[in-house]
């Protein structure tokens, strides 16, 4: 889960269409898709709002910073000269500290740990964006390479209970650091990878359960400022298990063409999501 676990010790015109007899059909589609737009934008004004730092769209000129989320940026323009551009940062969570979440059976056995799920799944992860061309570090949970951390991005990976809460309690959570320089980089990299890892698992998008804990995860507070980051909840121990521990490329690849989207300035295309809090 994303609780901070106790530190251990020491990016000519061309000619006017024909008429047809087809028309007057597409001119009745047009109120339709005029609709569907509108609903997209009100579903991923929704989805930034309550995932995303709420200074990074409320401070400013609302619109001008919704564009700069939405719209592929320079990324040469946008990060420090010294800041390297290629490495990534995945953040196995709970690894090397403790367990995490545990899953235990009908006799008190346990049968799986968040920390193992983690670990599965970020070294997926940096396996795929290495061969992608980045250079990319597996952090543990508590590493003394987090101190003062410089890279592209930062992405810490967790997952949640093991207990069943209630039949809502499956799917994902991002959320984005507050301390960081750039809000606006920080909000695209948590757009990108809401987007990218519902389309990739088809998982809902929990955004009404993002938790301060979240926002406020230890690592946030001790890699470099400049360096945006954001945790995921990959999904539920419990509801979504078999796809956590029997699809895990399929889970690793969502975040990873999240994280692409970010790097490569990819644009972001609303799609609907779930604001169910479990």
């Amino acid at each position: 889960m994303e609780s901070a676990s106790p530190r251990p010790p020491a990016n000519t015109a061309p000619p006017p269409p024909v008429r047809s007899s087809r028309s007057a059909s597409r001119r009745r589609t047009r109120p339709f898709r005029a609709i569907q737009s509108v609903l997209g934008i009100g579903i991923l004004l929704a989805t930034l709002f309550t995932a995303l730092p709420s200074r990074g769209l409320v401070a400013g000129n609302f619109y001008e910073r919704l564009s700069i989320i939405l719209t592929p940026q320079s990324a040469q323009a946008e990060l420090p000269a010294s800041q390297p551009q290629v490495r990534i940062g995945i953040v196995a969570g709970h690894s090397g500290n403790d367990s995490g979440a545990v899953c235990l059976d009908g006799n008190g056995n346990v049968t799986l740990t968040e920390a193992d799920v983690n670990l599965k799944i970020a070294a997926m992860v940096q396996e795929q964006l290495i061969q992608k061309g980045f250079s990319v570090d597996l952090l543990r949970e508590y590493d003394t390479q987090l101190n003062g951390y410089r890279a592209l991005a930062v992405v810490s990976i967790h997952n949640d209970s093991c207990e069943y809460i209630n039949n809502q309690a499956t799917g994902f959570k991002v959320a984005a650091a507050l301390n960081t320089y750039d809000i606006n980089r920080a909000n695209r990299l948590t757009a990108c990878l809401v987007d990218r890892y519902q389309h990739t698992t088809e998982m809902n998008f929990h955004a009404g359960s993002i938790t301060a804990d979240m926002r406020e995860y230890h690592s946030f507070r001790e890699i470099d400022p400049s360096t945006v980051a954001a945790i995921i909840e990959t999904g539920f121990l419990n509801l979504d298990r078999e796809i956590l521990t029997k699809q895990t490329d399929r889970v690793a690849a969502g975040i990873v063409e999240g994280i692409l989207c970010f790097a490569n300035n990819e644009n972001i295309v609303p799609t609907p999501v779930s604001n169910v809090t479990p």
